[in-house]
């Protein structure tokens, strides 16, 4: 059974249900997506060796490594993300960086939890193998790339 939004501050897991993106400062969603593939947030280690020690090595963080988020989602009329993806296509790289917020979604609707993804745009989309004979649904794939990712609970 999935944890209620009364009970986030506890040690119940929070269920997947769906994630609505927007961009920028807008509220509505762009998009509705099924898959979230959040990214390992990692840091470079620098080695420094101390002379005259010998029994352990200086482990000091360093920059952190690039973020990529991936998407997925079924293929729908919306097209404000194709548009974006389009622009970078065209080399329009004027104002190709935006704040993406991705919210998972409860079984209600209301935000759980909140990834905000500063100075990020879209790397790759991977359409949809389309086939007359198949009756499943278009999926498409988006992979964003940013700056800096934070989060927080959400409403």
């Amino acid at each position: 059974m999935p944890a209620e939004p009364s009970l986030l501050n506890s040690v119940e897991p929070v269920a997947n249900f769906r994630f609505g993106i927007s961009v920028d400062d807008n509220r509505d969603y762009v998009g509705m997506f099924t898959e979230c593939k959040l990214p390992d947030i990692e840091w470079d280690i620098q080695q420094v060796k101390e002379g005259g020690r010998n029994d352990y090595i200086h482990q000091l963080p360093g920059q952190r490594k690039p973020s990529k988020f991936t998407l997925k989602h079924g293929l729908t009329k919306q097209f404000i993300l194709q548009e974006w993806y389009s622009e970078m296509m065209s080399e329009n790289f004027e104002g190709f960086m935006k704040t993406v917020t991705i919210n998972m979604l409860d079984s209600q609707g209301r935000a759980v939890m909140r990834w905000n993804l500063y100075n990020a745009y879209p790397v790759k989309v991977t359409w949809p193998e389309l086939k007359t004979s198949d009756n499943s649904v278009a999926v498409q794939t988006l992979e964003l790339v940013c700056g800096r990712v934070d989060f927080e609970k959400g409403s």
